[in-house]
């Protein structure tokens, strides 16, 4: 498989000739821990899995599409529930031999649908005779959707906020516990007398 995964995206509003193409190097071999992650499964037995990461990040894996003849890559189309609607992501259209996309900085706390299309390139103008019987018993998969509630932002702020402050609290405490030893040491110890004279 290639080592790259070309995509192009652009944001809502903006037209696909407005879209930034891009690289990314694939996540190989990724597999969603317990304790860092949690995956959701697109459902009825699809390959789409949503692996909800602890630093709020969503890493998307998906199989191969079967038939895999003229693939000629993917459509992601994602949105996320607001207060009173729902607002469309970014528009992102993956290469063939992608299988993953990580999904850098969602909403936290919002519930996000992330629905994975493929595309399948139109047969040449010499196949289309041998296709068209063809055509009408195949049809392209339909897209694969999945749901998930990335962890807030908040909850990983006071996670952070109080590993910090117990920190500080640690450092704070062997600093008096020292000072009590230094005040119990030289100021509460029974002062000496002058040396006697002969």
């Amino acid at each position: 498989e290639p080592p790259w995964c070309p995509y192009k995206v652009w944001a809502e509003g903006e037209g696909p000739s407005a879209a930034r193409f891009c690289f990314r190097s694939p996540a190989r071999g990724f597999q969603c821990s317990a304790r860092w992650c949690r995956a959701h499964r697109a459902p009825g037995g699809g390959s789409l899995v949503a692996n909800v990461l602890r630093n709020g990040s969503v890493l998307l894996q998906w199989g191969r599409p079967r038939p895999a003849a003229r693939l000629a890559g993917f459509a992601l189309n994602c949105s996320w529930d607001g207060t009173y609607t729902r607002f469309p992501c970014d528009t992102v259209e993956l290469g063939a031999s992608c299988r993953d996309y990580l999904l850098a900085e969602p909403h936290g706390g919002v519930r996000y649908r992330l629905c994975l299309q493929p595309r399948f390139a139109a047969p040449r103008e010499a196949e289309e005779e041998e296709e068209e019987e063809e055509a009408e018993a195949f049809s392209s998969p339909p897209a694969q959707c999945v749901e998930f509630r990335p962890q807030p932002a908040a909850m990983r702020d006071i996670v952070v906020a109080m590993t910090a402050v117990g920190g500080s609290i640690c450092v704070m405490l062997v600093f008096i516990c020292l000072l009590v030893a230094y005040i119990t040491e030289n100021l509460m110890s029974p002062a000496k007398g002058p040396p006697g004279r002969r």
